[in-house]
């Protein structure tokens, strides 16, 4: 049996589950959240905690025991908790800059670049260089900050761009110096 899939998830009481049929519907503090889930998989409510089975030992079912599983658990963290993506910005002038929900950055192009957060995405600005994304929806959080990430990608020799908090970036060296002279 899949070690993911068959774990229990735990369903806070300030959390509303509704399941009908390949549907599943999670309403909390944060928000609400609705998937439709593959139609192999079954997922039932067992008093406070949601469990997750799947019809035959066949790979596919197994395969998809873990993503449902995951897919639903994601669903009830977000509603409570809710996700947080941080960026920093690396770079002479490189910033970025709420104008109204909209985030504006300049990041060494000729014209500022603004990106309009979808419904149910916030943009947090701590200061000009470190931007998180947030929200309830783990899958769109990590999207829009790959978006903003992209507008700007950190290259390798000076490390400037706009990269995830914490993710290491892969330096090269720089031009050798040309050795000898002109014969």
């Amino acid at each position: 049996m899949s070690r993911i899939g068959r774990l229990p998830i735990q369903v806070p009481p300030s959390v509303d589950v509704s399941i009908d049929g390949r549907d599943i519907t999670v309403k909390g503090p944060k928000g609400s959240l609705h998937r439709s889930l593959h139609p192999d998989m079954t997922v039932a409510m067992e008093g406070s905690t949601l469990v997750v089975t799947r019809p035959s030992e066949a790979k596919h079912h197994k395969q998809l025991h873990g993503l449902t599983r995951t897919l639903v658990a994601n669903m009830v963290t977000g509603v409570t908790d809710g996700y947080r993506k941080p960026l920093e910005i690396t770079g002479v002038g490189y910033r970025a800059a709420k104008v109204g929900d909209k985030l504006q950055l300049n990041l060494g192009y000729s014209h500022p670049i603004e990106i309009a957060p979808p419904d149910g995405i916030t943009f947090e600005l701590e200061n000009p260089t470190h931007v998180a994304v947030s929200g309830i929806d783990k899958e769109l959080v990590g999207q829009v900050a790959a978006q903003v990430r992209a507008t700007r990608k950190p290259e390798p020799y000076k490390g400037k761009g706009v990269h995830y908090l914490g993710e290491r970036i892969r330096r090269k060296a720089g031009k050798a110096g040309k050795i000898g002279g002109k014969k």
